[in-house]
């Protein structure tokens, strides 16, 4: 550079330089100054073409600084440069010969402080609560009992564990896990394709479809729980068509995704215990609904029992019902011949009556036709009777024959439902009265294994492996120190103890002790 800019030859005229050169030159003095910087300003302008180069603009009160990143820079960036956030780039100064003009190639950014990550997460969340995405009408229940739960978070965390072993607990179910990052960059993109990649699943397919869906991360600074406040992780979640709980961090830690899940956990855990109840409880539960069903069925035979034996004290006799109408009967019958004599003496004297106002032909002939008449008269009257009376007897027989098949079959259904509903009483009496046994059983197994945990956790296991208790004067002793002031020593082994500089205390009946006095 010394070179390009060296004093004029004496008299002659100024050297004369290219555009390339110059450029050149600046460009080495600043590349040179200014190898590597940091530099703090807000961001202005942004602009994001179709190649995936990041350009934006750092500025303060008085000055712009134009800032460019390249696509592979973008993408390891925890932090996406918006406008107005309040920024510390990092990266190298560099020129643009093409414009003449400098610019900063960032590396990284980050927040100038926590104040303007708040400010950004605030115009954030203001922004997509005003779309609706975090009202209520848009939660939906969470399932009492899921049969399948999907858990996005990492796989190798101790999140999934703790979900697990709370799971295993409470209600075990079938889980699956979507393993995504849960932070940097990957985070955001790969825990939308989590939620989305569940609610895609077709129920009945091979893969089961999650009832209800579990984000979890376990707590963290705000940088380090960024990816969940993005916006396309807010859109999926409440995209979801499936419940999800959201547990990201710890009851302090608050994020987006937690406005926009149906339901937030203060810890993976909790969201565990949400998931699903308490298996213990719900079968004690059951127990006790069963017993109040099994009261009230036999409650219900009681009085169901008690009310067709009523009813049956009140149900009149067959001869009570068909003793009336017999009784009528026989009075009509008694009045009949009586009145069919009446009618035919009325009939005839009306007959001598008009036969006087007749001419003899007419009156003949009338006379014969009417005998005639007459005659047919009376034979169907005298054996209307004994037809309606054949035909009386008849219908009482019949409505007699229906009436007593009609009550067997009522007491048979009584009889029935009664074996019936006493054979289920039975069968509830014998599940009610094993339940205790298989609860005692599985309660006893559990003891028996904290106990042979007990034994294989005691200090009697370790001392099998070839360790010792050393005591002094009656105290465990743990140092050279004390050792060398004890007037005696004590050692414990599994198969007894041995007195080092006195009397042993208790010794093996097994064999001698292998190791002699140390004094």
């Amino acid at each position: 550079m010394s070179d390009l800019f060296e004093d004029p030859a004496p008299g002659g005229n100024s050297p004369e330089f290219s555009v390339s050169e110059i450029s050149g030159a600046v460009k080495r003095v600043l590349e040179g100054e200014f190898g590597r910087v940091r530099v703090r300003g807000e961001i202005g302008r942004v602009s994001r073409p179709s190649s995936g180069h990041l350009y934006f603009d750092l500025k303060d009160s008085n000055a712009v600084l134009a800032a460019v990143s390249w696509k592979g820079q973008v993408a390891r960036m925890q932090i996406r440069p918006e406008e107005g956030m309040e920024v510390v780039a990092t990266g190298r100064l560099t020129t643009f010969p093409g414009q003449s003009k400098y610019q900063l190639i960032v590396e990284d950014v980050a927040p100038a402080g926590l104040g303007a990550l708040m400010v950004m997460l605030e115009k954030r969340k203001a922004a997509l609560a005003a779309e609706g995405l975090f009202d209520a009408s848009r939660k939906r229940p969470i399932p009492y009992l899921p049969r399948v739960i999907g858990v996005v978070t990492s796989p190798s965390g101790a999140v999934i564990r703790d979900i697990l072993h709370r799971l295993r607990d409470r209600f075990p179910r079938h889980v699956l896990i979507w393993p995504v990052a849960v932070q940097g960059e990957k985070c955001a993109p790969e825990v939308a394709a989590a939620i989305r990649g569940f609610n895609a699943i077709a129920p009945g397919g091979p893969v089961p479809r999650p009832d209800l869906i579990i984000v979890a991360r376990g707590g963290g600074s705000l940088e380090d729980l960024w990816g969940f406040n993005e916006e396309i992780v807010v859109r999926a979640a409440a995209d979801s068509r499936i419940p999800l709980i959201s547990a990201v961090g710890h009851e302090t830690d608050t994020t987006l995704i937690d406005h926009a899940a149906d339901r937030r956990a203060p810890t993976p855990t909790a969201a565990a215990e949400m998931a699903v109840p308490v298996r213990i409880e719900l079968l004690a539960a059951l127990e006790t609904s069963g017993a109040r069903l099994s009261r009230a069925l036999a409650h219900g035979f009681t009085l169901r029992r008690q009310r067709a034996t009523d009813l049956s004290r009140a149900l009149p006799r067959p001869d009570s019902l068909t003793g009336p109408a017999r009784q009528r009967l026989d009075l009509w019958a008694d009045r009949l011949p009586r009145a069919l004599g009446l009618g035919v003496t009325r009939r005839r004297a009306r007959l001598a009556e008009l036969a006087a106002t007749v001419r003899p032909t007419a009156l003949a002939r009338l006379t014969a036709e009417g005998r005639a008449r007459l005659a047919d008269r009376t034979v169907r009257l005298d054996a209307a009777p004994g037809r309606r009376l054949a035909e009386a007897q008849t219908r009482l027989t019949q409505t007699a024959a229906r009436l007593a098949p009609a009550l067997a079959r009522t007491l048979a259904d009584h009889q029935r439902l009664t074996l019936q509903n006493r054979a289920k009483l039975a069968d509830l009496a014998a599940r009610l009265d094993a339940a205790p046994q298989a609860r005692i059983a599985a309660l006893r197994e559990r003891l028996d294994s904290r106990d042979r945990l007990r034994q294989t956790l005691g200090h009697m296991e370790t001392l099998r492996r070839g360790y010792a208790v050393v005591r002094g004067d009656g105290h465990v002793v743990t140092s050279k120190a004390a050792a060398e002031t004890a007037s005696a020593l004590e050692l414990e082994f599994h198969d007894g103890r041995l007195t080092l500089g006195g009397k042993p205390a208790r010794k093996s009946k097994d064999k001698p002790p292998e190791q002699g006095s140390l004094f």
